[in-house]
């Protein structure tokens, strides 16, 4: 039955509602539509399962059109809901930040694994947007201290509202790269920067114009902030600390590089979950190891 005929009987019900994914073009159009109907709804998603003959109020049901047809435009369904979940936490979001990707819990993962749970580490997270990676690793190691920075002011209060959200102990601070944390030494660094070159076709794709383009583009080459993180990085790190980035898939060989050059050895690149070469690391000279 077509949409239109469900609205000439009145509000429809959450089965015929999730039907309505046949509207949109995006490849996750179920869950979308799923997602949407959760937020209009304030329910989890389990109750469109056990509820699928209850009746939407006309209120609920012109905010559905309203929000369907945002996402037709293209609009990222986490900025539709104002969240996302990032390694289990569910993060408040907003076009001030970048969504937090899949992809970039290959940082958490890879930091997890090899650097000690109990030791007091400093760990610092540049251009923290919403605070995922800072949080996410507050929340499995309650021993590390955590400082997370932003250059945008919105983004810093967002990721410190997440934190008292969720109960996690991190700072965050407004903060051009290191200018905010000058004279402190940090065990590890680790940073989603942005990556993508100024003419990258991707900047033109479904739902990333609505990103912050700060958060994306990184000079011709995507490589701007990634050089500069590099060069600067040294004078703000422990002997033997260790340097954690993410980067574009065509980008290993050049970060892996950048990172040799700027002082730091064991160089190492891992790939995300689609078998990408997604983060490289490396060790700044000196006596201490905190990477196995």
């Amino acid at each position: 039955m077509c949409w239109r005929r469900w609205r000439s009987k009145g509000v429809a019900t959450v089965a015929e509602c999730r039907q309505r994914h046949r509207e949109l073009a995006s490849p996750s159009a179920a869950l979308d539509v799923d997602l949407l109907l959760c937020h209009v709804l304030q329910q989890p998603r389990y109750y469109l399962y056990a509820h699928d003959d209850a009746r939407l109020t006309e209120e609920q049901q012109q905010q559905l059109d309203v929000l369907l047809a945002r996402r037709q435009s293209g609009e990222p369904v986490a900025y539709l809901i104002g969240e996302a979940e990032f390694w289990s936490l569910k993060l408040a979001v907003s076009p001030a930040t970048l969504i937090p990707r899949p992809d970039t819990e290959l940082l958490v993962e890879w930091l997890l694994e090899t650097l000690p749970a109990d030791a007091a580490l400093k760990v610092l997270d540049l251009g923290t947007g919403t605070g995922a990676i800072a949080l996410a690793l507050a929340c499995e190691r309650p021993t590390w201290q955590l400082t997370g920075v932003d250059s945008q002011r919105a983004a810093v209060e967002l990721a410190a509202s997440n934190a008292q959200r969720l109960a996690l102990d991190v700072e965050f601070l407004h903060s051009d790269w290191f200018a905010a944390v000058s004279g402190r030494r940090f065990d590890v660094v680790v940073s989603n920067p942005p990556y993508i070159a100024e003419d990258d076709e991707h900047l033109t794709g479904p739902g990333v114009k609505y990103e912050p383009s700060s958060a994306l583009v990184a000079g011709a080459d995507g490589l701007d902030d990634i050089r500069r993180i590099v060069a600067a990085a040294p004078a703000f790190m422990s002997p033997g600390g260790v340097l954690l980035l993410e980067h574009g898939y065509r980008q290993a060989e050049a970060v892996a590089a950048i990172l040799g050059g700027g002082g730091f050895v064991d160089v190492k690149t891992r790939r995300d979950y689609g078998a990408n070469p997604r983060a490289t690391r490396g060790r700044l000279i000196g006596e201490v190891d905190h990477a196995r």
